[in-house]
């Protein structure tokens, strides 16, 4: 058998293998935000499809095929894909229609004003559903506790049927656990915490975590580097998400988000999540 022949049924097979709901999912998102680049515009439902297929080929494929044909999906992917397709409609990312209304309907469509913001970072968690969301937490955050990550799941659960106010108590109280655990933690090691021991003595959520910022920042210099990388940003947010939750005195605001704050609130929990571990684990030694 020629080496060529060998290439080209070695091609074959990469073009008939099947794909995840995720890598076609990302590879949609990809072409959306304009990161990833296909043969057509991507505003009819046939011709985002081939762009699919022209990522999934190349980013599947090591060396570029000599006798390159027309990117096609596999059964399975153009399943997936269609799935992916309706996903990102029922969650507000695409909408149908072409920009001025030329074309109101399907098979055309545009990212919508809120799917502009969502896609605009290239970093963002892409998260469409429960276990979507569950899978990323655990992936970032491996020891979360089950109690924190019940809560979460309520809050995604509340933010998909469209209960803002309800994902931001719910993602509130989640908030609240982790840095209750967090300053547990601290209580029972003697080396610190006597130096902390003034955050008990506040008596609401926003106020014990400013106080624990401040003694967290005077001992700061004594932190390891990877704790200290990215732990500004992530406090302050930490703030952000406690003000949507109550306010000064410590009392529910009441305040209705928007769609667009709420989705970027569980997103913006993660890493402050993941800080507040780092810091548990630290504070455990």
């Amino acid at each position: 058998m020629s080496n060529l022949l060998r290439f080209k049924r070695s091609q074959d097979q990469i073009d008939n293998m099947d794909h995840s709901y995720e890598e076609i999912r990302k590879a949609t998102v990809d072409i959306l935000s304009g990161r990833e680049n296909s043969s057509y515009t991507p505003n009819q439902f046939v011709h985002l499809r081939i762009g699919v297929a022209e990522v999934i080929q190349k980013r599947d494929r090591s060396t570029p095929d000599p006798y390159p044909r027309e990117a096609q999906l596999s059964r399975n992917d153009q399943d997936l894909f269609q799935e992916v397709f309706w996903d990102l409609f029922r969650q507000n990312i695409i909408t149908l229609g072409t920009s001025g209304d030329p074309n109101a309907s399907y098979p055309w469509f545009r990212v919508s004003s809120f799917g502009k913001q969502v896609l605009v970072n290239d970093e963002v968690y892409f998260f469409h559903d429960l276990t979507s969301y569950e899978k990323i937490i655990r992936e970032n955050i491996p020891e979360i506790d089950e109690i924190t990550l019940f809560y979460l799941k309520e809050a995604m659960q509340a933010f998909i049927v469209g209960c803002r106010l309800s994902s931001a108590v719910m993602l509130g109280v989640a908030l609240e656990y982790s840095l209750e655990s967090l300053y547990d933690v601290i209580k029972e090691n003697a080396a610190h915490s006597a130096h902390f021991q003034s955050v008990s003595k506040e008596q609401t959520l926003l106020r014990k975590f400013n106080k624990f910022k401040q003694k967290l920042n005077e001992k700061k210099s004594d932190l390891p580097k990877e704790l200290k990388e990215d732990l500004d940003t992530n406090l302050d947010m930490i703030v952000s998400l406690i003000r949507n939750y109550r306010n000064e005195s410590g009392h529910p605001n009441g305040k209705v988000i928007s769609r667009e704050q709420c989705y970027v609130n569980l997103q913006l929990f993660i890493p402050c999540c993941k800080k507040i571990y780092e810091l548990m684990s630290y504070y455990k030694q």
